[in-house]
């Protein structure tokens, strides 16, 4: 009971019934996708448990949207086995009043292995496309912008930062680099200065000089013209040409080799002392190669994500639907947390790991990453749109989190987890449930999940708090309304996994020291730390499925622990801990415990807190760690925080190539 009133004031609880009309994607921001866009996709097929490709594909042109979930689409298809077509297609999307959506379209065509694909993405307020098919089992990063008025050699002018991520049939060859483009206005960029990495190069900065760089625009789309060198230091680009595409205002470019599979973005730089206003929630896709295992085990691990971010008073939290094939045959969805510094000098800062460069652009609604070896990336982000309210009482589509980590509405929810929604008009006044079980009204406000009635621990005119139900059929969509003493809201569709693990903190914001107990019931922090050795209760959310079953709102049994169906992984400081129990915390509703043993090896002071479930990784809390003996006896269950890089994590053995053919030749860059 100890932690009862700080975790309580986070959550909520709820109830579904089997009878209930199965949800559908909301598709009412399909209008934000109207006109034509330039496009550009590489996807990337791993061959073997180094990292080696074994196949590479890019894919780019022009898709027009007719604004009410269709589109065509006029591209060129390349991939490393030498097939260079241009072909056209047609598909559909489906879009919400958030801008989070999903597009189809045929490829068996030109690609038996990437036949009927579906790309997961978001819409930003600029009108850019961010999107990755993580879903499909391949590593990809997509992009497209609406065209506006063209471009022209005359207006394509200023200074641009440039990232740019050139893959290897060799991982070894994998590399990245940045640098700036200044174009004159009249077709000439002058020379240019790229600096990079090299996967087999670890931290090591190359550095490749190129003179006399022109570029030229038709219809809208650039072409930058590199010459052709021989020289030992052509580490990047060494002949050839890029395509570039920018966004209407601008303000963002990106593009690539057309017989390549690289992918810059850029962003045009502010003005010279301008600080970027960051802040707010921000859509995100990119992609990595984390080389810092290649020297001590022989392989590098690509991953690419889509997700979102929310920026507030120094602090970032975010979430990733990563998939990283040589860990995990699945993708996941990644919680977690960064920070930013409170002065942000010439519109760039890295972030505190030094793994990433970041820059912004148009004040601060793009901002591009860039990776520093060895780990090599880059990643686009863009400023969420604003929801307009479309009922007096309004549930923002973006306004759903976590209580315990304060995930982003991407992360979706599962069953049993504490959840806050947002929105306007939700209540008359505030109430809090003062009793358990948690009633189904409070202060004149309803919530139904898929229809039906939810348990509610409190209501507020901007924020409720339920708990996502238990019984749920609806995977991998679920339906969520209030109903405020009768003026009923506009319904969200928030995704459903099987676990969403959050870790509740002291500070109630899912960052810092965590919610975590000593065997005897008092709390862990900087003067009472945990021990190595010491099993503590760690409170959370968002485990999933418990068994013997409870019931939704009610407090868990002292003397018939509920156990997660699901398993979990904890590492606290990278390193495993032993997990004693995950289950149903005691007398708490909506409330999760894990024991967990402080590994022998942990550091003394604070060491951040990882719990893995079957489709989900949350790393965002802390625990301070001393250095003296470990408690003599584990507390029983009845007594009661990017650039994200998994270094503890192996290979999975069970990884099995694609039956693809052999990638070829090295072809990062302009060939």
């Amino acid at each position: 009971m100890r932690f009862a009133n700080i975790l309580l004031v986070l959550c909520v609880v709820s109830a579904w019934q089997a009878n209930a009309q199965k949800p559908t994607w909301d598709s009412s921001g399909n209008g934000m996708l109207n006109g034509t866009y330039y496009f550009r996709e590489v996807i990337y097929t791993i061959g073997d448990q180094s990292g080696d490709l074994t196949e590479a594909t890019s894919v780019y042109g022009t898709m027009s949207f007719n604004g009410a979930g269709s589109y065509s689409l006029a591209g060129t298809y390349f991939d490393s086995g030498g097939a260079y077509n241009t072909y056209t297609a047609s598909g559909t999307y489906t879009f919400g009043a958030n801008g989070y959506g999903f597009f189809t379209g045929p490829l068996a065509s030109v690609s038996s292995s990437i036949s009927n694909w579906t790309e997961y993405g978001l819409v930003g307020a600029n009108g850019v496309l961010v999107a990755s098919m993580t879903e499909n089992g391949f590593n990809d990063m997509f992009i497209a912008a609406p065209i506006g008025t063209q471009a022209t050699n005359g207006n394509f002018s200023g200074s641009y930062t440039v990232s740019a991520f050139f893959p290897s049939g060799t991982v070894t060859d994998a590399a990245d680099a940045t640098f700036q483009l200044n174009p004159n206005g009249a077709g000439s960029l002058g020379n240019v200065t790229a600096n990079g990495y090299f996967a087999a190069g670890g931290s090591t900065v190359y550095t490749q000089n190129l003179s006399n760089i022109a570029y030229s625009f038709s219809n809208g789309a650039g072409v930058l013209k590199f010459p052709t060198t021989t020289s030992s230091t052509a580490y990047f680009f060494n002949s050839g040409q890029e395509y570039m595409y920018i966004s209407g205002d601008r303000n963002f470019i990106f593009g690539g080799n057309p017989q390549g599979f690289d992918m810059f973005v850029g962003v045009k730089n502010n003005a010279s002392g301008t600080t970027p206003n960051f802040g707010g929630i921000y859509y995100e896709a990119g992609i990595d190669q984390d080389a810092s295992t290649l020297a001590s085990d022989g392989y590098a691990a690509l991953d690419s994500y889509y997700g979102s971010y929310n920026v507030t008073n120094g602090n970032i939290v975010g979430h990733e639907r990563l998939f990283t094939p040589l860990y995990d045959p699945s993708a996941e969805g990644v919680t977690y947390a960064s920070t930013y510094p409170s002065t942000i000098s010439n519109s760039a800062y890295t972030d505190p790991g030094g793994d990433t460069q970041y820059t912004f652009g148009n004040g601060s609604q793009i901002r591009i990453g860039f990776g520093v070896g060895p780990t090599l990336g880059i990643s686009v982000g863009v400023q969420a749109p604003t929801v307009t309210p479309s009922t007096s009482v309004f549930l923002n589509p973006m306004g759903i989190t976590n209580a315990a980590s304060f995930a982003p509405f991407t992360a979706g929810v599962s069953p049993g987890e504490f959840i806050v929604l947002y929105g306007t008009n939700l209540a008359a006044k505030t109430v809090v449930a003062s009793t358990l079980p948690f009633p189904q009204s409070l202060g004149g406000v309803s919530v139904t999940v898929d229809g039906l009635s939810a348990p509610i621990y409190y209501v507020s005119p901007t924020q409720i708090s339920i708990i996502v139900p238990y019984s749920s059929s609806f995977y991998p969509l679920a339906s969520i309304q209030v109903n405020n003493n009768g003026s009923p809201s506009n319904t969200i569709t928030p995704q459903v996994n099987l676990t969403t693990p959050g870790i509740f903190t002291l500070a109630a914001n899912g960052l810092g020291d965590g919610a975590i107990e000593h065997a005897n019931g008092s709390v862990v922090t900087e003067s009472n730390p945990a021990q190595p050795g010491e099993t503590i209760a760690v409170y959370t959310a968002g485990l999933g499925a418990v068994f013997p079953p409870v019931t939704e709102g009610t407090a868990g049994s002292a003397t018939t622990l509920s156990n997660t169906t699901n398993t979990f992984t904890a590492y606290i400081g990278g390193a495993q801990a032993t997990v004693a129990f995950a289950g149903y915390a005691p007398y708490l509703a909506g409330v999760y415990q894990m024991n967990i043993t402080i590994p022998s090896t942990a550091t003394a002071g604070d060491n951040l807190v990882e719990v893995i479930g079957p489709d989900s990784d949350n790393f965002e809390a802390y625990i301070p760690v001393g250095s003296g003996s470990a408690s003599a006896s584990a507390r029983p269950p009845t007594a009661a925080h990017a650039l994200v890089r998994h270094t503890h994590r192996k290979v999975n053995p069970s990884f099995a190539p694609h039956p693809l053919p052999a990638f070829g030749a090295k072809t990062g860059g302009v060939q």
